[in-house]
């Protein structure tokens, strides 16, 4: 089993120590690599976008020629998960600020994105979630969040604030506007590991 974490920037050494973690709660083992150049990806049978600046990330998977990989594993049914901007990356769609900018999306998941949802870096709030896959709510970390504006019929909608969804899924991906790897809690990370190990 390999788990290929996206390095190109963001929360990258956090994912790992957490995957790493949740790896060790449940007694199984996999390989953790992080990923900055093309070839990686195909290798591997997870891979996780971790947080960072969507617009720098974007340009440079294009750059290192990752993007078309992320997709061929996507369609191959290889789990994904994204965080904080890598949801933005996943989504098909983005608000007036998305395409004003030009940015790069994967469209893997049938989603429209809002780029800065909840305000700038001093905005930034944990909540108590109520995240539909966990039995008790999960104390979530907003950074600069994104969320989600609409979703398509395929998609399940695992939590929400307001009218603004946090947290989807769609098939083998799985999209969160905060930051499980900021926290103690592992039952986000587990239950993605659930996706590998089933």
């Amino acid at each position: 089993m390999r788990i290929g974490v996206i390095a190109i920037q963001g929360d990258v050494s956090e994912h790992v120590e957490s995957l790493e973690r949740a790896l060790a709660e449940r007694g199984a083992t996999a390989e953790i690599v992080t990923i900055k150049h093309k070839g990686i990806v195909p290798t591997c049978d997870g891979l996780v976008f971790p947080g960072g600046e969507s617009t720098t990330l974007g340009r440079l998977i294009l750059r290192e020629g990752i993007d078309e990989e992320i997709k061929q594993a996507k369609e191959k049914g290889v789990p994904i998960l994204g965080t904080c901007a890598g949801m933005i990356l996943l989504a098909r769609a983005g608000d007036s600020q998305v395409e004003k900018t030009h940015q790069y999306l994967l469209g893997l998941m049938d989603i429209r994105v809002n780029r800065n949802s909840f305000g700038r870096q001093f905005e930034s709030f944990e909540i108590d979630l109520d995240v539909s896959v966990l039995d008790s709510p999960y104390n979530a970390v907003f950074i600069r969040a994104p969320a989600i504006l609409e979703a398509g019929e395929n998609v399940k909608v695992l939590a929400s604030i307001d009218d603004k969804i946090v947290a989807a899924e769609q098939d083998n991906v799985l999209a969160l506007a905060f930051h499980p790897e900021l926290t103690e809690d592992m039952r986000i990370h587990q239950y993605f590991l659930d996706k590998l190990f089933c």
